[in-house]
């Protein structure tokens, strides 16, 4: 897997609420590139396999929910947690989640994961092309420390987790600080 220094060109198909809309569904589409997402700030991403999978929902977006607060202490601007799925989907999750500080950024084409060298086949399970799960964080667009999980391979028959947690990467930002 290849290793960029800069987070790729992307432009990110997304939902807003707007309330002048009203009725049932006040959301309209909003481009969002890479640039708006980390020119000038200080990001920690962190990539999974699908929205409302197991370890996904579980463990990789409620930790990282939850130490949302240390991550902002640490100087981090932004939590994003992007996944191959459409922004229907990952809205719907972070509403069942109860997701209120990590941004949820859709990767509907798999593009911002095609072009991060992390687009793996994962029809093993039925998911087709999904992002490998890693994290990293990112000053102003500048990726300094990457964490990916082992195993890299399309159709892995496992779904490690072992470094891109939340507590792996607030050790590393804590350690930095140092």
């Amino acid at each position: 897997m290849p290793r960029l220094e800069r987070v790729p060109h992307v432009v990110f198909k997304t939902r807003v609420r707007n309330e002048a809309l009203g009725g049932p569904n006040p959301f309209e589409w909003k481009d969002l590139s890479t640039e708006e997402i980390f020119g000038g700030k200080k990001v920690v991403l962190f990539s999974l396999p699908g929205a409302f999978t197991p370890t996904c929902s579980t463990s990789h977006l409620p930790r990282y929910e939850e130490l949302y607060d240390q991550f902002k202490a640490l100087g981090v601007d932004q939590v994003v947690c992007l996944s191959v799925n459409d922004a229907f989907v990952m809205f719907q999750w972070g509403k069942v989640q109860g997701a209120k500080n990590v941004f949820l950024l859709p990767d509907g084409n798999g593009e911002f994961s095609r072009k991060m060298g992390m687009l793996v086949d994962k029809s093993n399970l039925g998911f087709g092309m999904r992002s490998w799960r890693y994290s990293m964080y990112v000053e102003d667009g500048k990726i300094v420390k990457l964490f990916s999980e082992a195993g890299f391979a399309d159709v892995c028959p496992t779904d490690p987790f072992e470094v891109s947690d939340a507590e792996t990467m607030l050790a590393y930002l804590k350690q930095r600080a140092a």
